[in-house]
């Protein structure tokens, strides 16, 4: 299995979540295929950098800035965790362990985030 595609190192969470998830995604049919018929909205909360939303619906990614009125799930992470965890430096299971993640909601959903993430 190849290695992921890691984000640019200087990426902004901004970029990040609006262009980067969504234009990875849609770069790659494996991935677009195991999303399969997810549907569903995910809060991240960057501690000190602001919220976003992820939207998957058919194997689609949309990115936004903000939290909408329902969500399935909520993940809260600080800036430099989300950066480690960009950088591979850490790995998310590791980050749920250490508490350097947390999640609520709909845990299911939180088991396919790599598909989303990761590679």
């Amino acid at each position: 299995m190849p290695e992921r595609v890691r984000p640019p190192e200087d990426i902004s969470p901004i970029e990040f979540f609006t262009d980067w998830i969504p234009t990875s995604v849609a770069g790659d049919a494996s991935r677009r295929r195991r999303l399969g018929e997810t549907r569903a909205a995910i809060v991240f909360v960057l501690e000190g950098a602001g919220e976003f939303t992820v939207h998957i619906a058919a194997g689609v990614v949309r990115g936004e800035v903000g939290r909408p009125s329902a969500h399935d799930l909520e993940v809260r992470v600080d800036l430099e965790t989300w950066r480690s965890l960009n950088r591979g430096e850490l790995s998310a299971p590791e980050a749920l362990i250490r508490r350097r993640v947390r999640i609520s909601g709909n845990f299911v959903l939180a088991l396919k985030l790599h598909l989303i993430l990761g590679g």
